[in-house]
């Protein structure tokens, strides 16, 4: 059997797709020619020097706010209720009337009580009388102790029943005045569950609840490891005290009010691994308020929102230009130029950072160049001509800018604010 060979003249079709595939792949190549072209001139690349900032340590957390006092009104003697004295959904005033009840069937019970407070007053003046008498004839033949024993006991006998009757009174009096429903606390008042005409009572529940506006408190859980690196942090520099809370609102917008952590739960979660922490926040009204209508705040009592917990005093951290920081499977790195012009890839590791700002945890010391313009004409090895690149913007600042991780058991680091 013999094997055929195609002719050289067939083999010219399959040359020409593989040349044309190769020039295509030449021409895809996406290194520039600067790093390519053996013979000529170093690229041009912006630099910056790596030295220490001030930055500002902070973690975040997601949250909820709470109202600081919440108080359900309830009816606390049985009655009609009769009149309703506040606007639902509007702001009421510690002390001001909000519910009358009935009064009539009260104001008897007062009445009765006193008169029997004045009858019980004037049959302890006469015991009085009595015993002083049986008293004075003890001496006298005419005197017998026996006499002088029972106006002692009638005399008694007659105060105690008084005491009685003026604890009635006293009772009646404070039934009356629960008459009259008025705002333990300050704060907006929810519609009324129970309207004008209805019999109230200790049972009937709640006839409206009242939720306080300014201050207000933000709950968070962090993870204990999260706690743990917090009182690391801020040990040695007046502990909680020394930190500031700062609110992200559910559509993004930052609130404008810092707030202080006042408290921290004494025990942790054991389901969740996680400790409450509470802090107290301004919530002022945004417009003068006007009688009768509501009054506008930013906090609600129970909306979610993103809190950061921040330094008060900046620290000192190496930050890059955000643009400088590259990454790939392996992590982020930057390109740094030695003394000789040379590049050399640096990998790194980023603390909390912003768009334009990245902090550097480690990988880099301070007085390093770090390529932040033209990265892409970059090599391991080659040489550049480096340049001045556009400076770092100012760190340090309001909060808001920076970008953290949320949860409950939050991220803690520096964070670079532009």
């Amino acid at each position: 059997m013999t094997l055929r060979l195609p002719a050289p003249r067939r083999l010219a079709p399959l040359l020409v797709p593989l040349l044309a595939l190769g020039a295509v792949a030449l021409a895809a190549d996406p290194r520039p020619a600067a790093a390519q072209a053996p013979g000529g001139p170093p690229p041009a690349v912006g630099v910056v020097t790596v030295e220490p900032r001030p930055v500002t340590e902070s973690a975040e957390f997601i949250g909820r706010v709470a109202a600081v006092d919440r108080v359900q009104l309830t009816a606390r003697v049985t009655a009609f209720l009769e009149q309703r004295l506040f606007i639902e959904g509007t702001e009421v005033q510690a002390g001001d009337l909000l519910y009358r009840l009935e009064r009539g069937p009260f104001e008897a019970a007062v009445q009765q009580a006193a008169g029997t407070v004045g009858q019980m007053s004037a049959q302890l003046d006469n015991a009085n009388i009595t015993l002083a008498r049986a008293q004075s004839l003890l001496g006298t033949p005419a005197g017998q102790r026996s006499v002088v024993d029972d106006a002692v006991a009638n005399q008694r006998s007659l105060s105690a029943q008084l005491l009685t009757a003026q604890a009635l009174l006293r009772q009646a009096q404070i039934n009356l005045a629960y008459t009259e429903i008025h705002a333990p606390v300050a704060g907006k008042i929810s519609r009324t569950l129970i309207t004008n005409g209805n019999v109230v009572s200790p049972s009937s529940g709640p006839l409206a609840t009242i939720v306080s506006q300014d201050p207000m408190y933000v709950l968070f859980p962090i993870s204990e490891r999260s706690n743990l690196e917090l009182e690391r942090k801020f040990f040695d520099k007046g502990g909680l005290g020394a930190v500031t809370v700062h609110l992200r609102l559910a559509d993004g917008t930052q609130y404008d009010q810092p707030g202080h952590i006042d408290y921290v739960d004494p025990t942790v979660a054991q389901n969740t691994d996680t400790v409450l922490m509470r802090a107290k926040i301004a919530n002022p009204a945004l417009r003068p308020p006007k009688p009768g209508e509501p009054v506008a705040r930013r906090l609600t009592d129970g909306e979610f929102v993103t809190v950061t917990v921040e330094g008060l005093e900046p620290i000192m951290a190496l930050a890059v230009p955000r643009v400088a920081v590259l990454s790939d499977q392996q992590g982020s790195y930057v390109w740094v130029v030695d003394a000789q012009n040379k590049v050399e890839q640096r990998r790194i590791t980023l603390g909390q950072s912003t768009p334009t700002v990245g902090v550097v945890m480690s990988g880099l010391k301070a007085g390093e160049r770090v390529i932040s313009e033209g990265v892409q004409r970059a090599r391991p090895g080659i040489e550049v001509s480096p340049g001045p690149a556009t400076p770092l913007p100012q760190v340090g600042g309001p909060a808001g800018a920076g970008a953290g991780s949320g949860g409950a058991g939050g991220a803690g680091g520096t964070q670079a604010k532009p």
